[in-house]
């Protein structure tokens, strides 16, 4: 007889290495490698964009490791079954924030899409962040040279997503004066360059590079 698998929590998180870093979806565990220089310079600079335009005002952003405590209902800290640590997180309730991170769901929540959790990314952590209510999340692909953008409905759901080509600047739908510039974030030799429009098309990607 199979024995159950265990159910993690954010207290048995704390007590794990300092130098190793965790996430917990529903109780299990999953370690996150470390991630690529291609894959940081792309954090990097939308981070930068996305910190230059909230300076002053009430929202703020976060970059990775940053915990993430999504509790269900009045969950306690030790029983917490789901903490996530995404590549950007802003947050605009500061009633949220603590010396351990936020506790609550973020407003606008970035992953940059890498081999080792592409599958997670795209799968288990936006069924999350839809059970979350998390109101706008972007999954960037800096191989595909493409953006993914679920926003959450009237129906507090994901709709169908809306898919960019990374040229030009894209408007975030909770801040519509943020243009995020894809050319200072894909300036790196080690990314990839853009695909060609003949292969967006093919993949069904909207070529507008202001279409939002």
């Amino acid at each position: 007889m199979l024995k159950p698998k265990p159910v993690f929590t954010y207290t048995d998180c704390c007590d794990w290495p300092e130098d190793e870093r965790w996430e917990l979806i529903d109780g299990e565990a999953y370690a996150m490698a470390a991630p690529s220089r291609a894959h940081q310079t792309v954090v990097g600079e939308l981070f930068v964009q996305i910190s230059l335009f909230l300076r002053g005002k009430p929202c703020r952003p976060f970059i990775a490791p940053f915990d993430v405590r999504l509790p269900d209902h009045q969950e306690t800290d030790d029983e917490v079954t789901t903490v996530v640590q995404p590549d950007i997180t802003v947050i605009c309730d500061p009633e949220k924030l603590d010396e351990r991170g936020c506790r609550g769901t973020p407003d606008w929540v970035i992953e940059v899409l890498s081999p080792s959790t592409a599958a997670r990314d795209q799968i288990e952590k936006l069924a999350v962040y839809e059970r979350a209510g998390v109101r706008e999340f972007w999954l960037v692909h800096p191989i595909d040279h493409i953006a993914t953008i679920y926003t959450l409905d009237a129906n507090h759901r994901y709709g169908k997503p809306t898919v960019h080509e990374t040229r030009g600047t894209l408007a975030s739908r909770l801040f519509p004066e943020l243009l995020i510039d894809w050319g200072l974030v894909f300036t790196d030799p080690v990314v990839p360059p853009s695909p060609s429009p003949a292969t967006l098309a093919d993949q069904g990607v909207s070529a507008d590079p202001k279409s939002v």
